[in-house]
């Protein structure tokens, strides 16, 4: 493979049309210009120039390698100017969350987009587990939970809660352990670990989801309101997919004695250096959650 700091010495030359000019040019000495053209001929077996006194001129494969070169040493140049460009506001930025968290930052998301067409947002929704998957091998840039992740390779902090609700249709008021037995439970991916975070808290009774006779499940978190609002059940949600619900008059979110918050926790690779977008696109979700 040619040596780029020969090519980029040779074109030069070639540029400059002088040995002493091109040494200064380059902040060389003569001698290491001759060289750098001796070793490019050798390395090719091929002459480049032909030498007149001081003067020179290009043989056929010196015309093409300048051609060429100055074509290449052109690109190395620009490419080392695009590493160092680190823009806050453009670029592709993968999320992933829980599908609560996702109602609540997609939109936002969206709008800061909008605001700056060149930052490129890909958002997926995902349980626990699979964001912590996904920041681990490295498929998504930052990702947000509402469980400590357990891979040392997930770096994590703290910077928000989300409060828990037991929701049930619009007609329902106030709730005994009795009134939860009859109405049934509408189940969904993280039913069980929220109702056991809620109910634990407020209802004695309560020892396992399995108590609770179970009357739907839907894995789509626009989705699970749906038969809450129809009076098959009730259903613990975090705030943000009740809030996300379009037909809020058709239910009754409840707010118990004793509330119950998850922890939201930012999640990133821990040997990976977060570029400007990505910082952009995590300030504006921490700022979206307060």
């Amino acid at each position: 493979m040619i040596n780029p700091v020969w090519l980029r010495t040779f074109c030069s030359l070639v540029e400059v049309t002088h040995f002493t000019r091109t040494a200064e040019h380059l902040n060389m000495t003569q001698s290491g210009v001759s060289q750098h053209i001796k070793k490019l001929e050798d390395h090719l077996k091929e002459p480049l120039l032909t030498r007149h006194g001081k003067q020179f001129t290009l043989t056929d494969a010196g015309e093409r390698l300048y051609h060429e070169g100055r074509a290449l040493i052109e690109a190395l140049s620009n490419l080392e100017k695009r590493i160092g460009i680190d823009p806050p506001y453009e670029g592709g930025v993968s999320v992933v969350s829980p599908g609560s968290l996702g109602l609540k930052l997609y939109s936002q998301l969206l709008q800061l987009q909008k605001n700056h067409p060149a930052l490129v947002i890909d958002y997926r929704f995902a349980p626990n587990a699979d964001v912590e998957r996904l920041i681990a091998e490295h498929k998504v840039d930052v990702g947000f939970m509402t469980k400590p992740p357990a891979l040392a390779e997930v770096n994590y902090k703290p910077i928000a809660k989300e409060e828990l609700l037991l929701v049930t249709e619009a007609n329902k008021s106030e709730l005994s352990w009795a009134d939860l037995l009859q109405i049934g439970f509408v189940d969904h991916p993280d039913g069980s670990h929220h109702a056991s975070l809620l109910l634990g808290a407020n209802f004695p009774e309560f020892k396992h989801e399995s108590q609770l006779r179970r009357t739907g499940f839907s894995n789509q978190i626009n989705l699970i309101l749906e038969p809450v609002s129809m009076g098959l059940g009730f259903t613990v949600l975090p705030r943000y997919a009740v809030e996300a619900f379009e037909r809020k008059h058709q239910i009754q979110a409840h707010r118990l004695l004793n509330k119950v918050s998850e922890t939201i926790y930012l999640a990133s690779h821990t040997n990976k250096v977060l570029p400007r977008r990505v910082m952009t696109v995590i300030t504006e979700a921490e700022l979206c959650l307060k």
